[in-house]
């Protein structure tokens, strides 16, 4: 197991569809494993591969919910079916609309998301699941999937937040290829 560097907004691999799993070996299961141990550092509830720098169509999430169920598993070539989306502006004092990435880290943004979704996708064995979620972890399910069509949540926000993005991005010389920050190592947080 070993901890990976986290890819920082403005490197191609974040910003391009990601590749289909096809291959289901050793060196997936590393990946797998590096990117749960990586994802637990940050700390953060969701990775995808992406954010490792690794442009396949997976993703890691751990959450637990307000029943104390653990929700922690690696969705593998995922379909993601959303409810509308609420109309309006998203709510900036609603902890429930707030939202941050390991790959633009330290910042929070308010988002409006779907509050439900169905996660389909494979396991390591390749086994077929389906997960209905609502709130926080059908959020975690929409961005992390996100992640997987080349989208961040900050490419989502309203005009309003997307400036103050893009000044941190400025700010900060993010937005080009070969940045990246290593959990447990650098002070940073997503």
């Amino acid at each position: 197991m070993a901890v990976r560097s986290i890819v920082i907004s403005g490197d191609p691999v974040l910003h391009s569809p990601a590749a289909s799993v096809v291959e289901f070996d050793d060196t997936l299961r590393t990946l797998v494993t590096d990117m749960f141990e990586t994802m637990d550092k940050a700390p953060g509830v969701g990775l995808a591969a992406p954010q490792v720098g690794v442009g396949l169509r997976l993703f890691t999430y751990s959450f637990e919910d307000d029943q104390d169920v653990l929700w922690r598993g690696v969705a593998i070539n995922p379909e993601l079916w959303i409810t509308p989306v609420p109309a309006g502006e998203a709510d900036e004092d609603d902890p429930n609309e707030d939202e941050g990435c390991l790959s633009f880290p330290g910042e929070r943004f308010p988002l409006r998301r779907a509050q439900s979704a169905i996660l389909r996708a494979v396991d390591l064995d390749q086994k077929p699941f389906e997960i209905r979620a609502d709130g926080w972890l059908a959020r975690i399910f929409q961005h992390e999937y996100d992640h997987l069509d080349g989208t961040l949540y900050v490419d989502r926000l309203e005009h309003a937040h997307a400036k103050v993005a893009a000044k941190i991005t400025r700010k900060r010389s993010w937005g080009v290829p070969g940045l990246s920050w290593m959990p447990g190592v650098d002070d940073l947080e997503g």
